[in-house]
């Protein structure tokens, strides 16, 4: 035991050629293992690294697929419950009056209104203000009447043959000629002032240039 730690303790790494073969094959072996070591730690580990890093970025392109392809799956049903909408929203305008139908319409309310037997002391219909699909037309009045006339001129609107739809703005209803304190009654004198809107739909030209007029300011503060 004590010749072959003579012997290990003599060896010279100037002189491997005359060592015996099992320190030769040591001498590798460790060589080899260092090597190896070195192999891992500076190549291996930095792969393991982005290895690591690149299947977190897998990860997160899988789940952000993932949740596009749940939206794409969505998108054909979206589109279609859209062109719904916006059918039925062309069937609705296309109720309401036209551009040659408005005189009339207008005519129809004003002798809806004296068939009541309301008296217009005002009726002054105003310019049309367009908008992005139809047209509003404010109309002046000043009505005297019962509160069951003004009742069954609303009703006489509502039958009109063609869809009717007012809006009232600044409308003032107060008595006409009773004395103070007397008390108002359904048969008593009312006067209705203020202005309604009636609305109609624009035509495919008009549609196209009001969205032309929409479109020109934006064009010319571009340049």
């Amino acid at each position: 035991m004590s010749q072959k730690k003579m012997a290990l303790r003599d060896l010279s790494f100037n002189n491997t050629a005359i060592w015996p073969q099992q320190y030769k094959v040591g001498l590798c072996v460790l060589i080899g293992a260092v090597i190896i070591g070195l192999v891992w730690y500076f190549i291996v580990q930095d792969q393991r690294t982005e290895l690591a890093t690149l299947e977190r970025q897998e990860a997160d392109l899988r789940t952000e697929f993932e949740t596009k392809q749940g939206r794409a799956s969505n998108l054909e049903p979206l589109k279609q419950q859209l062109a719904q909408m916006e059918q039925q929203l062309q069937q609705m305008l296309r109720q309401l009056p036209s551009k040659t139908e408005m005189p009339d319409l207008i005519i129809d309310i004003s002798q809806t209104a004296l068939a009541t037997g309301i008296t217009n002391e005002l009726f002054q219909p105003g310019p049309e203000a367009p908008k992005e699909f139809y047209a509003e037309k404010p109309i002046d009045l000043r009505m005297v009447g019962t509160y069951h006339q003004f009742g069954a001129f609303v009703s006489g609107v509502a039958s009109l043959p063609r869809v009717v739809i007012m809006t009232m703005h600044n409308i003032v209803l107060t008595p006409r000629g009773a004395t103070p304190g007397a008390k108002i009654g359904p048969n008593s004198i009312l006067q209705l002032a203020g202005t309604v809107k009636t609305y109609r739909y624009l035509d495919e030209e008009e549609t196209a240039a009001q969205q032309q007029a929409a479109a020109t300011p934006a064009q010319g503060g571009g340049t």
